[in-house]
């Protein structure tokens, strides 16, 4: 078997068993691969040319992509002087923190904290760009890779987008003189492809993420709203803009809008793809500094989406991010108060509930026939031990589900 067929059917058997979270790693370990939308809305990769090498390299890029896709393996890191908790990972230090600049925690979907750190970086010449993610010129309903060199661009760039992207698809993404922004598992494949080659980007920043929707509940959610089947859009925003914000899409006819829990909730977030109902890291653990919403909470523990001024948590989890974030202190770029993580915890009852069941859920899967990727180092089988019933639950639940034939 050639290297070539070999990798196409590692790629198909991770697209095929609904594994893919749409990354876009493999189209720096196969530039003959693009990533593109299926029928479903969702961002998968597709061969377009032939990468035109030999057997020998072709047998190196399976290596490389075995090793790093998501869809196949993920590992939660160790990294030195971190402490550990079972739910939010390894962090250096953690504080609840927000932009100093008015701008960016406006328009940031918390504290603007990513926004803030990422112009910074570019500013103070520490990195020549961050990787990121925005609206698409062309069609503010579509999220598209940029590179964000400026504060203009930074600016531009804050605020969530709930839709299909691969950050990890950037020519960028393992250059040196970059920072990458992205969803966990793209930092995850990034890191580990960085591992594999022996050089990656300057930085590697991530988020606390729920999952990834169908970009075609988006396109839905709009109508729904109010704007017309064929009216063009001059801009749309999930989040941001107000924390939590709305999502909000601008026609010629006026502005729509629908609030975060009506658009997460209802629209987006049950058309989320299969790989994030079995992710173990929602929380961004292979990068350098993760943010994450940092809410308020009701007597029961759930978060309150009353509008208020952005407040992000945010945990350096290496020293090299620790030092980052210390220095963009001193320089007035962030605020910042004491965190206790377990407050973090309290306050993200999706990411506690699904880490602590995922066990569950994966061995339903295995059960049910589907292939499942391989998961080291998050302790998944202690915390669904402190739940047993639920996890029990959780495994018969998906064994149905997947027999059913859910995607």
């Amino acid at each position: 078997m050639s290297g070539t067929v070999g990798l196409d059917r590692d790629v198909a058997s991770v697209v095929d068993s609904g594994s893919c979270s749409g990354c876009g790693a493999c189209c720096l370990i196969d530039t003959g691969l693009q990533m593109g939308l299926d029928e479903s809305g969702y961002l998968r990769p597709t061969r377009v040319s032939s990468p035109g090498t030999v057997a020998s390299a072709t047998r190196a890029q399976v290596r490389e992509f075995r090793a790093t896709c998501p869809g196949r393996t993920v590992a939660s890191p160790n990294p030195v002087g971190a402490r550990r908790d079972p739910i939010v990972g390894s962090y250096v230090a953690a504080w609840a923190a927000w932009a100093t600049d008015p701008q960016f925690r406006h328009r940031g979907s918390s504290g603007g904290v990513l926004s803030a750190l990422s112009a910074w970086l570019v500013e103070q010449g520490e990195v020549a760009r961050v990787v990121g993610a925005a609206a698409s010129p062309a069609d503010p309903s579509r999220t598209v890779t940029v590179s964000i060199t400026s504060r203009s661009e930074a600016l531009l760039s804050a605020g969530s987008r709930y839709a299909p992207v691969g950050n990890a698809a950037s020519a960028h993404a393992l250059a040196s003189d970059s920072a990458f922004l992205g969803k966990p598992c793209e930092a995850s494949a990034v890191r580990a492809l960085s591992g594999q080659r022996g050089t990656g980007p300057g930085y590697v920043l991530s988020f606390f993420c729920a999952g990834t929707p169908s970009q075609l509940a988006t396109d839905s959610l709009v109508h729904h709203i109010g704007v017309g089947p064929d009216e063009p859009l001059t801009d749309l925003w999930y989040r941001g803009r107000g924390w939590p914000g709305s999502f909000t899409a601008v026609a010629p006819s006026g502005t729509y809008a629908a609030s975060y829990d009506d658009s997460w909730g209802k629209h987006l977030g049950p058309t989320m793809q299969w790989r994030c109902k079995i992710c173990p890291d929602g929380v961004g653990e292979s990068s350098d500094i993760t943010a994450a919403d940092f809410w308020k909470v009701d007597e029961r523990g759930y978060p309150v989406f009353t509008e208020s001024a952005g407040r992000s948590a945010l945990l350096a989890r290496t020293p090299k991010g620790h030092q980052a974030v210390l220095r963009a202190i001193s320089e007035g770029v962030i605020e910042v108060e004491p965190m206790d993580v377990g407050d973090l915890v309290r306050t993200q009852p999706f990411q506690r509930t699904r880490r602590r069941l995922l066990a569950g859920r994966l061995t339903g899967s295995l059960l049910g026939g589907r292939r499942i990727p391989r998961y080291r180092g998050f302790g998944l089988l202690r915390l669904a031990l402190s739940t047993p019933r639920r996890s029990l639950r959780s495994a018969r639940g998906s064994r149905r589900r997947v027999r059913a034939g859910e995607r």
